[in-house]
């Protein structure tokens, strides 16, 4: 039951899969925009979407605001599925977890991640831009989220729904505004950064650096629009992931 309520099978296989692709989302965000992608994933690639405290299911517990219990919690969680050939992909907040939860696999499984993608996602040497959104009023965060997209008006416009959702916003986005260089060595699965060409976040600066942080091949690739490009541009984005898993 536990495994259920954390880990969602968004695209099962029959059989044995290929590889598995473990999706995180961005601060505040849930499987919506990974379960969109379930019908395109090449064949063989079992789809898994994570998730976290203050998401769903999980809706009534408190998010962590450490980033060693949550990394913790989550490798234990996907501890069978890191043992097996997967890849990983996190956008935003979702690409730094990921960035950790393959640090911790490589440890533990080498050879097993295949491929880390980072979307929307500083490397952990950029300094985080300021102010800190995580620091700001409940009011002025409502309206940058706004401003960066990614929340639909419906729910930026209900109150109730606002707050439930402020508070894992901020908490997650804490986390993110927070994390930094943390010691290890690089990985050895190879690293595919995406960044949006108009993003005010983590743009093409921010994002530059990612093949430094793997011992394999690097590569950091332009995708149109802003910060929140999953949606927008998800064609291209799924073919770019088929590619590099070795799919059609």
């Amino acid at each position: 039951m536990l495994a259920h309520r954390h880990v969602t099978r968004l695209r099962p296989v029959d059989g044995t899969p290929r590889i598995r692709l473990i999706c995180f989302s961005y601060a505040g965000g849930g499987l919506g925009p990974f379960r969109a992608w379930a019908p395109d994933v090449p064949d063989g690639v079992e789809l898994l979407g994570v998730r976290l405290p203050g998401h769903g299911s999980r809706i009534r517990e408190r998010p962590h605001t450490d980033w060693e219990p949550l990394v913790d919690e989550v490798t234990g969680v996907l501890g069978p599925y890191l043992a097996e050939p997967h890849a990983l992909f996190g956008h935003s907040f979702g690409g730094r977890l990921a960035y950790e939860v393959a640090r911790r696999a490589g440890a533990r499984h080498p050879g097993r991640t295949r491929r880390l993608f980072v979307a929307a996602c500083r490397t952990p040497d950029t300094p985080q831009a300021r102010p800190y959104l995580h620091e700001l009023t409940d009011a002025r965060l409502r309206d940058a989220m706004g401003a960066m997209g990614g929340v639909p008006q419906e729910v930026l416009r209900d109150d109730r729904m606002m707050g439930v959702l402020l508070p894992v916003v901020r908490a997650e986005m804490r986390l993110a505004e927070l994390w930094g260089v943390r010691p290890g060595t690089r990985l050895a699965a190879p690293v595919t950064a995406l960044y949006g060409r108009d993003d005010p976040v983590d743009g093409a600066a921010e994002t530059a650096r990612w093949p430094r942080f793997s011992r394999a091949a690097g590569e950091v690739l332009e995708v149109p629009g802003g910060h929140f490009f999953l949606d927008a541009h998800r064609p291209w984005l799924l073919d770019v992931i088929g590619a590099r898993l070795g799919g059609d």
